[in-house]
């Protein structure tokens, strides 16, 4: 198999084999992240998918899931990514849900019928890194698209039948713009139709330029207390039938699970509860060894 530079996977898609047919990010820029530095966006060869296709042939025949690395395979033109979906049907006869992940800027250069083709070739999930629905903030962390973009490619996504994850980057927007990203992102997600909504706690790593300028004291970072009662305001706002995941080391309970509208209470109390007992001198502590996304 072809695998360069670290592989990052969804944990939470039940997938193997994986399969890269992209190298690096085509962003590349959010100041959030570092998972590509130095990595430069490239294609993967066809030829080294063919041959990582055969090999998943002879070894993984009954394969019925498989996820596509590396970044955003999404963003590929449908003429490039139908014909690679199609090649996976081909060695894989027998797959059923075929995983990616992408950003919304990589909806935008399908049409709603390219859309619903590759969910007819069985692109049937994606996990989209959208972070927030607050214009100032996608501004500040350099995400490269607009609340309204949001808006519009999800509903591309709603028409075409194709089930998609949202995130929300708690704590991304500092002090600075804490209650607005939680309020407008919530209200962002609560006009699309995520099948999963997945939080994840913002960490400042080494060589990001959101830790070098909160270094310089232009990034006010949110306590661990802050950054539950954003999580706090922007559950409280949410309001749709999904899943809902917490990760990155967002609180000392566990808050994942289907079925959002019915949890709802029971998360924003426990949410609550951490809030006033919580050991947030821990929350720091794991968050502050956390190396990587």
């Amino acid at each position: 198999m072809h695998f360069t530079e670290t592989v990052y996977r969804s944990p939470y898609w039940p997938t193997y084999p994986l399969l890269q047919v992209t190298q690096g990010c085509t962003h590349n820029k959010c100041k959030f992240c570092t998972m590509y530095t130095g990595v430069s966006f490239r294609m993967q060869p066809m030829e080294w998918i063919k041959e990582d296709l055969q090999e998943l042939s002879e070894t993984v025949p009954e394969a019925r899931t498989i996820q596509l690395l590396s970044a955003n395979p999404l963003c590929m033109s449908y003429d490039k990514l139908a014909p690679i979906l199609e090649m996976i049907r081909q060695y894989l006869p027998k797959i059923e849900f075929i995983y990616t992940v992408g950003r919304i800027t990589d909806v935008k250069n399908k049409t709603v019928n390219q859309l619903c083709s590759l969910r007819d070739l069985g692109m049937s999930e994606i996990s989209l890194g959208v972070e927030s629905g607050d214009d100032w903030t996608l501004k500040r962390i350099n995400k490269g698209y607009h609340a309204a973009d949001i808006l519009e490619q999800c509903h591309k996504l709603d028409e075409a039948g194709i089930a998609y994850w949202m995130t929300f980057l708690n704590g991304v927007a500092g002090k600075e713009h804490s209650h607005d990203h939680a309020v407008n992102s919530a209200r962002i997600f609560n006009q699309c139709h995520p099948m999963v909504v997945g939080t994840g706690g913002l960490t400042l790593f080494p060589g990001t330029p959101l830790l070098e300028e909160a270094e310089r004291g232009e990034f006010t970072p949110l306590s661990e207390k802050e950054m539950l009662e954003e999580l706090k305001t922007f559950a409280e706002i949410l309001d749709r039938d999904c899943g809902f995941i917490t990760h990155h080391t967002i609180s000392g309970v566990n808050l994942t699970g289907p079925d959002f509208l019915g949890r709802k209470e029971k998360i924003i109390a426990a949410l609550d509860h951490e809030i006033k007992h919580g050991n947030l001198d821990r929350m720091a502590a794991i968050r502050r060894n956390k190396q990587t996304l």
